[in-house]
């Protein structure tokens, strides 16, 4: 990238130049600089060659002179030498063996220059020196043979009395008698060289010249024509299409200039089509937005209108729920009254009919509610702990009716390893399954439903269950399966009138699925069953929901089980044998017979279904057998035909009856806590007597059926009774004297319920009293707007005579707290957080004061250690814990500091919330201790 983009920088024309000058200026620097170094090579040695052919022939005349040391001759000899090549040769000299001057063609001061340094032995051949502007050359002179004979024998004879030098031989063998050197001077070598180095450059800068000539010959026919194209095309960018390139040009380039010219026309023809296209197009956009924005109005004014109409249908619904509800209140209450006083038989299942089909009105309602708030996206979960196996069991028991009419067995299969105690909203749980198991008993004549469900995931605090429930019914059509999940759909039209319903249970069951984040499925074979499965995400709850049960105690203990029906064998088989028992299972009623007579094993415990016996007699026999084997009898029981010697027969002979289908916690707490005595008095049905409160208590409706009904119910649990219909009364009513309870309607002509809330919580005796609403809405934001207008509960219509009871004894039993800030610690909101269930209430903030101690040290060391990890995990489970405790500021403090830690804050910026809230533990120890100490421990649930 860096690379074209420094190429971008340079013009054409540079690297026109660059490209055509540098190659030549480097091939005329590399010839120039070799012909001249070899020029200077050639000169040095021309003029060692010219030293040489003068020194080594004055080295072979120079002997004689040398051996008889006659340095007049050998002057001479040099003198002669030196004149005759006076412009080259500086000085000549002449050293003897013993590397001393002989002779000198001339005084010279610097003849040490001239003089060998090393042994004389080395020097073999001639040798030259280059010193500053001169060179040495040295030969040495070589004794011969004949020569020396002589030399020495006229030196005998001549000079007797001298001493003889020492002879001196080189490596080769040759008496060495001394050398002879010449001093050359190299001024004129030196002035050639640099004659050679200047001709080079004069011949270099004149090719460079002739380069540049021609290259801006080149740049000029070649450059120019582009660099106008460039500003051609520039130009035709910018839009001026008529811009044309002129002149002759050479070669391609008359090319490209007749195509960018062409390409110019071509342009111009294109761009004044498009602007015609244009100017249609913008015509026709013109009046396409006219159109748009007339669709725009009509689209808002629709929009307000759809706006108008949910608003409407809200509306609607919130009233047609009042509308229907309140009817159906009067007729179920009223049915439920009347079944209590005498009747014959075909009064009582008269009225018994009433009561179902308008409880079954009440379902329809409810579907279509659920359905509504569905579709309008405001259907809102809760999130809090519930025990699973309590919450399908108590789903389950709504159902297990319909499947005993008609005789289907009910089978709850639930694996060991599904966790008990979980979070997440459990009457929507009880919904999907009530939808899916009523659903598969509607569909099955004969045969069995079987809900399995087993731990298919686990990751962290995260579980997911797969839920399915297997029938035996008549199954669905392929081709009807695609319409099952839609909204007032069923398989066939023929089995809404044969089954009934509104085809609304799947579509909520499937809706409600995938808010929570499952899936749902299901096979089916036509006459052969469906199987329905859906996964379930929840999540684990950090508290311990529900009962206890020590399964250790039952291990090793003995077990007698007789069940006729296959599954629900198997079942009980892998439940006994998981909890450790020794089991002996039989499923025939003979070798139930054969086992009781031939063994003669006490059991510990014995389990006899009702199903499998030919008739009553042959049970109640089998009973009383059983009796003699084991101290601990079951009977496990769901067979309508017994039911009218039930009490009479079946108890009396038996230490536990249980309903089928049971759960695993009721069976083992039975088994670990049988009954004192050996056998149970046969029980007498008899009419339970609540003894009336010693209370007062405001009635508020409009409507003279419910007021009515509710003025009785109340008489039935109260002593005394006040009843208005209208919500001026109630004012006047409450400012006269106190009650200790009133209920309040909420659509009332005039004052309504709301209104007349805050007149009585303003000026009356009554302020601090509850007040309950009784209304027939069923729509949450309904709910809120009255628990947030003053109102301290909610009770819903059509009143039910338990729960109208429990919101009397919870709000009379009500502790009153005044040592703390309600901030702080919140009873209602505790209660609202646990499903209205006091005594789980009471446990979770036991739980919660319990972990305290350690939570406060964690979070100190947390800080005194400067631990991000510890101290998020600490306030993560702390947080956890405040959601169902009814500690508002503490759950509030607890997601401030997750929140900030989460982003990396660290924790010296965090330490003023961390110390109010450690400030605020302290808090709610102490009002949980108060709360905890002033509650009863019986505090009933609703």
């Amino acid at each position: 990238m860096n690379t074209a983009n420094n190429m971008t920088k340079y013009s054409l024309r540079s690297w026109v130049l660059v490209l055509a000058l540098a190659p030549t200026v480097m091939v005329g620097i590399l010839l120039g600089s070799y012909f001249t170094i070899n020029r200077f090579y050639e000169l040095e040695e021309t003029l060692i060659a010219q030293g040489r052919s003068i020194v080594e022939p004055l080295a072979i005349a120079s002997e004689f002179g040398l051996a008889t040391e006659d340095r007049e001759a050998s002057k001479r000899l040099l003198a002669a030498s030196q004149l005759s090549n006076s412009s080259l040769i500086h000085s000549i000299a002449i050293f003897d063996n013993d590397n001393q001057l002989f002779v000198t063609s001339h005084y010279h001061k610097d003849f040490e220059s001239m003089r060998y340094t090393r042994a004389l032995e080395s020097l073999i051949a001639s040798q030259y020196e280059t010193i500053d502007d001169t060179m040495v050359i040295r030969v040495p002179i070589i004794s011969h043979t004949g020569i020396n004979q002589q030399n020495t024998n006229y030196i005998a004879t001549a000079s007797p009395a001298k001493n003889v030098p020492p002879t001196i031989t080189n490596a080769e063998g040759q008496q060495i008698l001394g050398y002879i050197s010449i001093l050359l001077n190299k001024e004129n070598a030196l002035l050639e060289q640099h004659r050679a180095a200047i001709a080079a450059f004069v011949i270099v800068l004149i090719g460079v010249q002739l380069n540049l000539f021609f290259t801006f010959r080149l740049v000029k026919h070649v450059n120019y024509p582009i660099t106008e194209m460039v500003r051609v095309v520039a130009k035709i960018r910018e839009g001026k299409l008529d811009t044309r390139l002129d002149g002759q040009l050479i070669g391609e380039l008359d090319l490209l200039k007749r195509g960018i010219n062409a390409m110019a026309s071509s342009l111009s023809e294109y761009h004044d089509e498009m602007q015609q296209n244009i100017d249609q197009a913008t015509s026709d956009l013109r009046e396409t937005l006219e159109q748009i924005e007339i669709q725009n109005v009509e689209l808002d004014l629709a929009k307000k209108r759809a706006l108008e109409a949910s608003r409407i249908k809200s509306e609607f619904l919130a009233n047609m729920s009042h509308e229907l509800r309140t009817p159906l209140n009067g007729v179920i209450g009223f049915s439920r009254q009347l079944i209590k006083t005498p009747l014959h038989s075909s009064q009582l299942d008269y009225i018994k009919t009433i009561e179902r089909s308008a409880s079954n009105l009440l379902g329809i309602i409810n579907d279509i509610l659920d359905f509504s708030k569905l579709e309008a996206g405001k259907m809102v979960l809760e999130k809090m702990p519930f025990a699973l196996r309590e919450t399908i069991s108590e789903t389950v028991s709504i159902v297990s009716g319909s499947a005993q009419e008609k005789k289907i067995e009910l089978v709850i299969d639930i694996d060991d390893n599904v966790p008990e105690s979980v979070s997440g909203d459990a009457m929507r749980v009880g919904q999907i399954m009530t939808n899916l198991i009523g659903n598969a008993i509607k569909f099955t004549d004969q045969g069995s439903v079987v809900l399995k469900i087993h731990l298919v995931g686990q990751k962290d605090e995260n579980i997911t269950l797969r839920c399915e429930i297997i029938d035996t019914g008549i199954g669905i059509d392929e081709s009807q399966q695609e319409y099952l999940f839609q909204a007032f759909g069923q398989a066939d039209s023929s089995i809404s009138r044969r089954f009934g319903g509104t085809g609304l249970g799947l579509v909520i069951t499937k809706r409600l699925i995938n808010q929570m984040g499952g899936q749902i499925g299901f096979t089916s074979t036509p006459n052969k069953g469906s199987t329905f499965w859906f996964m379930l995400p929840l999540e684990l709850s950090q508290f311990h929901i529900g009962e206890v049960i020590h399964l250790d105690s039952l291990r090793d203990k003995t077990l007698l089980l007789f069940e006729a029906r296959e599954l629900t064998r198997d079942m009980f088989n892998r439940r006994f044998e998981a909890w450790g028992l020794h089991l002996t299972s039989v499923g025939q009623v003979n070798h139930l017979a054969s086992t009781l007579s031939s063994s003669k094993i006490h059991y510990d415990y014995i389990l006899i279904s009702c199903h499998g016996f030919n008739d009553n007699e042959q049970l109640l026999e089998f009973l009383k057998i059983a009796r003699e084997k084991t101290a601990c009898l079951v009977l496990l029981h769901d067979c309508i035909e017994q039911q009218e010697i039930l009490n009479q027969a079946l108890r009396p002979n038996t230490d536990i009856l249980m309903s089928m289908p049971i759960s695993d916690y009721d069976l083992a707490n039975q088994l670990i806590h049988p009954p004192t005595q050996t056998a149970l008095l046969t029980e007498v049905s008899q009419e339970v007597v609540f003894e009336r409160k010693n209370l007062s208590v405001l009635a508020v409706d409009d409507n003279i059926a419910n007021l009515k009904l509710i003025d009785t119910l109340l008489k039935e649990i109260v002593v005394n009774v006040i009843s208005v219909n209208n919500g001026d009364d109630a004012v006047k009513y409450a400012k006269q004297q106190s009650f200790d309870v009133i209920f309040m309607d909420i659509q009332m002509p005039g004052t309504d319920g709301i209104t007349a809330t805050k007149y009585i919580r303003q000026e009356s005796q009554n302020r601090n009293t509850p007040i309950i609403a009784v209304t027939a809405h069923a729509i949450a934001e309904e709910r809120e707007l009255i628990l947030g207008s003053g109102m301290d509960g909610y009770l819903p219509k059509p009143i039910d005579e338990a729960a109208l009871k429990g919101v009397i004894n919870r709000w009379i039993n009500k502790p009153k707290f005044t040592h703390f800030d309600m901030h702080t610690l919140n009873w209602e909101l505790c209660l609202a957080q646990t499903n209205q269930k006091p005594d789980l209430a009471i446990e979770m903030l036991q739980m919660l004061v319990d972990s305290l101690p350690s939570t406060i040290i964690d979070i100190e060391t947390a800080i005194k250690n400067a631990d991000h990890q510890l101290m998020i995990q600490t306030v993560h489970k702390l947080h956890g814990a405040s959601c169902y405790c009814g500690v508002p500021n503490t759950q509030k403090l607890c997601q401030e500091i997750e929140s900030s830690l989460k982003k990396k804050i660290s924790l010296d910026d965090l330490e003023p919330e961390i110390l109010e809230l450690l400030d605020e533990l302290t808090k709610v120890e102490s009002a949980a201790n108060q709360v905890i100490s002033q509650l009863s421990a019986d505090v009933p649930n609703e």
